[in-house]
């Protein structure tokens, strides 16, 4: 029999990334939450029908919670159900985890931010980001090495 192979780094399993999380927050850690769906959302998941661009990450009684991330429910989803699709959702980590993020916030200042949503073995996960926020200034020195970066490798290309 032969052995299966991994794709590791496949884009197939990526569902949705957040590009505005890097470009407003110094993202210093990450960790791995389970989330907790319901049989609509997991469809509709399937489908890359999701939005993180306006979510965050709340930590309320010792859980943690998934705020404004819209998933579109699917036309043909089920007629006896209602879905709300920027409902509140639960994400699943260790007490550990959960206490050391809930420091972190408090005490430096810190905030979650939804970094990533992807598969892995079969189970939607949401990666978050445990970030500072940038400042105006912070945001144009990025831009102003990304630009210098782009036209440096231009002149090397072109000499």
């Amino acid at each position: 029999m032969a052995k299966k192979t991994k794709n590791k780094g496949s884009k197939g399993n990526t569902i949705t990334l957040n590009k505005a999380a890097g470009h407003e927050f110094f993202i210093e850690q990450r960790f791995e939450a389970g989330i907790a769906l319901e049989g609509w959302e997991v469809k509709s998941l399937r489908e890359n029908r999701v939005n993180l661009k306006e979510s965050y990450v709340l930590i309320k009684d010792d859980e943690i919670w998934l705020f404004g991330a819209h998933i579109t429910p699917l036309p043909t989803a089920s007629t006896h159900i209602n879905p709300d699709p920027t409902r509140t959702r639960k994400l699943l980590l260790h007490r550990r985890e959960i206490d050391m993020l809930r420091g972190q916030v408090e005490r430096k200042g810190y905030t979650l931010v939804p970094t990533a949503m992807y598969w892995k073995r079969g189970r939607a996960k949401l990666e978050i980001g445990l970030a500072k926020g940038k400042k105006q200034h912070d945001k144009r020195a990025v831009s102003k090495d990304r630009d210098w970066q782009r036209e440096k490798a231009r002149l090397f290309k072109r000499g």
